[in-house]
């Protein structure tokens, strides 16, 4: 989710979709600047750094795309199942957002006892996702279904855990109330026992799993870039799988992380970077002499502090809705095709291989706006040049550290794949046909 710039409050995700069950949610970033090289290339991140982090200038995604079988660039989407299987996509993407089941336990049943703020899930209105399915099967075909469903295309199951918020305070007390709740015992009770669930959903399956964006961002945002000064509630809450952890922000994130290796080995796992978590919004930046690599690995610096050494890949974003979308409520968030004038596509490139090369781990841009300059501009069908942009730049991408790229509505109004005119699903089979991009181009 991106944080507007005239304000510290992020626009919010389309929560309300999520509580109805339509499995859509949102998230992004913005801002630019010039690169150390002069703005021809994707530049090297700044070399070593003195604290002796993890470092890497080479071909990172290479191996972790070869640990999936794989050896090009995937691309992949938020969208219904019969648009996955109508192109040949590499990774259908699901939000996992809702509210928590009010018993300290996941429910067993969703017709027995099972409630969400005191409503029950034997009916049409559970605002879990562990009930969103036939009530009569046992809870959490949400998540299995997924699974299932991308493995029968041959595709990875990429899932977005975004839980903490609606969970915690709801979307109303998103920023310093939802890392409040982090401190909540009975809050991250239930909270720890449905990620757990959610794991076991995903069980010995391939898959990548992102985990709570906008919780990593409001950290830095608030803390003064120590998350261990963060209470939280983790061995207190979850002695289960985290009893020697330290009760505070990094817990939580070492406790997830940890979690993920327990329940689900055979997944990916991912933090997320968020580019406003520094109080500037780099990639709207139109500073030409703003360091943007320097951004980035305070971002990049501060995810190692939560353990982002011990993840497999770093997820990235651009924006949470299509520009013309924004440009009719007043906003200009467009990115110069053209490389020319800040914003432009360059500098957000540079800074995700900053991130990448501060945190020696490949980056995975994720919920890319799915409009295209052929659309109308009206509700559902706005256009957006950045599809367009990423199938024809590929070999930037690759110089840039990235392993993927997906797409998917931010929020309910926004272009989708199934309103799209077919664009997403054309550019796809076009980049398959001509053999995809392999990874770390020159």
């Amino acid at each position: 989710m991106r944080m507007h710039t005239s304000k510290w409050l992020k626009r919010l995700a389309p929560l309300t979709l999520c509580l109805l069950m339509l499995g859509g949610c949102s998230d992004s970033g913005t801002d630019g600047t010039n690169t150390p090289d002069g703005g021809n290339g994707i530049p090297d991140g700044g070399g070593g750094t003195p604290d002796g982090g993890p470092v890497g200038t080479g071909c990172m995604g290479e191996t972790f795309l070869a640990s999936l079988g794989k050896n090009r660039l995937l691309v992949g989407a938020q969208m219904e199942p019969g648009t996955a299987a109508g192109a040949p996509f590499d990774v259908h993407y699901l939000y996992v957002a809702s509210g928590l089941v009010d018993s300290t336990n996941v429910c067993t049943s969703c017709t027995t006892g099972c409630t969400t703020s005191g409503t029950s899930c034997a009916g049409a209105a559970c605002a879990w996702w562990g009930c969103w399915q036939d009530v009569s099967d046992p809870p959490g075909a949400y998540v299995r279904g997924h699974v299932s469903g991308a493995k029968g295309r041959q595709q990875l199951p990429f899932i977005t855990y975004y839980q903490q918020l609606l969970g915690g305070v709801g979307p109303a007390g998103e920023g310093e109330q939802q890392l409040q709740a982090l401190n909540d015992v009975a809050i991250m009770r239930r909270y720890f026992a449905d990620y757990r669930f959610t794991l076991q959903q995903v069980g010995s399956e391939p898959a990548l799993l992102h985990l709570e964006p906008d919780l990593w961002g409001y950290l830095q945002f608030f803390s003064n870039g120590d998350p261990a000064t963060v209470p939280a509630q983790v061995a207190s809450a979850n002695a289960t799988d985290c009893s020697g952890m330290a009760n505070n922000a990094v817990g939580v994130s070492r406790c997830m992380i940890a979690m993920a290796r327990k329940y689900a080995p055979n997944a990916k796992v991912s933090l997320h970077a968020s580019p406003w978590s520094t109080r500037t919004d780099v990639y709207l930046n139109t500073n030409a002499s703003f360091d943007i690599a320097g951004e980035a690995r305070k971002v990049a610096d501060f995810l190692l502090k939560l353990g982002a050494a011990d993840t497999d890949f770093i997820v990235v974003e651009a924006s949470d809705r299509d520009a013309g979308f924004y440009d009719s409520i007043g906003e200009d968030t467009w990115w110069d095709a053209n490389n020319t004038t800040l914003p432009h596509f360059r500098q957000a490139f540079t800074w995700a291989s900053a991130i990448s090369e501060r945190l020696n781990k490949p980056n995975f841009w994720w919920q890319l706006p799915v409009g295209n300059m052929n659309l109308p501009n009206t509700n559902e069908r706005w256009k957006d040049n950045r599809v367009d942009y990423f199938f024809s730049h590929t070999s930037e991408l690759a110089a840039a550290h990235s392993v993927g790229f997906s797409f998917g509505a931010g929020e309910g109004r926004q272009t989708s794949p199934e309103t799209d005119n077919g664009n997403l699903s054309n550019r796809v089979s076009a980049y398959k046909r001509a053999g995809g991009q392999a990874p770390c181009a020159p």
